[in-house]
């Protein structure tokens, strides 16, 4: 039993094997189908040529993403952690909303059986797991993250405190009734978005509105700098653990290879 444990825990986890290159490549297609179906079956025309298909479908997917989830806990050394993990609670997402829609029934339950079926959606997340680009995205947000917690705590005071002003500015007659939707809008403004549905009205309110403008283009700027140091930061590390072209491991500090010349990173 051992044997056949470890068998089925290195085609599971082993991606560079046959076997675990086999399995990677049949979730990645249970997972994009998924996804499809969900989003088709979202339109009436199309779900009313054939309803059952789409049920069928779907059932089939859970099935498969069920005992890929049961296999995942019993190959895995560490059970406990992986179930509490990002990975097993999205694995446990991909396969909870055909289960749950079987107990709660009734129309009155209607909005909440759409709800857990809607969860399906969160299978796309497991796409991420067999993308080694999306992995030193994460570890670059990771290394980031304390730099973007502050920027986004200065985001958040300059919101309101520029949200106040502009209630002092215009007040309830020109349609700013409360800080809270003078907030709203200045989010709206700093970010472009501009929906227009409360716009000042004074001379000094369309001033600082500007000025909120400008702002907002200089905010959305500082966040992708952090993110593209970490970025190439990550990178270099990367890069540096091998030599691509010879397979050397370099020195700490090398720019270039000492075996062969070559450049380690752009």
């Amino acid at each position: 039993m051992s044997n056949i444990r470890e068998r089925v825990k290195t085609i599971i986890f082993g991606t560079e094997t046959k076997g675990g290159r086999l399995f990677d490549l049949t979730l990645l297609w249970a997972i994009i189908i998924s996804v499809v179906v969900v989003f088709i079956e979202s339109v009436p025309s199309i779900k009313a040529l054939n309803p059952g298909l789409f049920t069928q479908v779907e059932w089939v997917l859970t099935i498969i993403f069920s005992i890929e989830y049961i296999l995942r806990v019993w190959s895995t050394d560490k059970t406990k952690k992986y179930i509490f993990s990002f990975w097993g609670v999205v694995d446990l997402l991909a396969t909870l909303p055909a289960y749950l829609a079987l107990f709660i029934t009734g129309s009155q339950y209607f909005i909440i059986v759409r709800g857990l079926r809607l969860l399906r959606v969160f299978r796309i997340l497991k796409l991420t797991r067999y993308n080694k680009e999306a992995s030193t995205l994460v570890l670059a947000l990771r290394r980031s993250r304390h730099k973007i917690s502050v920027f986004l705590l200065f985001v958040v005071l300059i919101v309101f405190i520029m949200g106040t002003i502009m209630y002092v500015i215009e007040g309830q007659t020109n349609g700013f009734n409360s800080i809270p939707e003078s907030v709203y809008w200045c989010i709206v403004t700093i970010t472009t978005v501009g929906y227009g549905d409360i716009v000042p009205k004074t001379v000094l309110g369309k001033i600082f509105s500007s000025l909120s403008m400008i702002i907002g283009y200089a905010i959305i700027a500082i966040p992708t700098g952090i993110v593209s140091v970490a970025l190439n930061e990550q990178n270099k590390e990367e890069s540096k653990e091998q030599c691509n072209t010879c397979g050397n491991t370099p020195l700490d500090g090398d720019n270039y290879c000492g075996n062969c010349g070559a450049k380690l990173y752009l």
